[in-house]
């Protein structure tokens, strides 16, 4: 079993910036690939990034290079930076990660006013 815990979000204003953690513990302690999602009202998940064991990033259309994803080694956590954030970046945002089958984290609430 893996554990994974969001960590990060908060209410922020609208061009303000938010740097979301991923960290795992369970049956891996250190996260090395993993995915962010997110779900803002009234819509369902949506993906927003991932990054593999190599090092590849992909990201979703919408993020507009707004979003970057990135791996701390020394945390071991996978972290989401937001810059300039709007207010329909309003959310819940989850880690994701597979390890022999899919593990979602409970999500980080991230509310940005205008």
């Amino acid at each position: 079993q893996v554990q994974l815990v969001e960590s990060g979000g908060g209410l922020v204003q609208a061009g303000g910036s938010l740097k979301l953690s991923c960290s795992a513990s369970g049956s891996i302690s250190s996260l090395s690939a993993a995915d962010w999602y997110r779900q803002t009202p009234g819509n369902t998940r949506e993906f927003i990034a991932m990054i593999t064991d190599g090092g590849f990033k992909h990201y979703a259309d919408f993020v507009r290079g707004r979003f970057t994803i990135s791996r701390d080694s020394a945390s071991g956590t996978v972290d989401l930076q937001i810059n300039n954030l709007e207010p329909d970046d309003t959310g819940v945002y989850y880690c994701y990660t597979y390890f022999r089958k899919g593990y979602w984290g409970q999500g980080t609430q991230v509310t940005v006013s205008s």
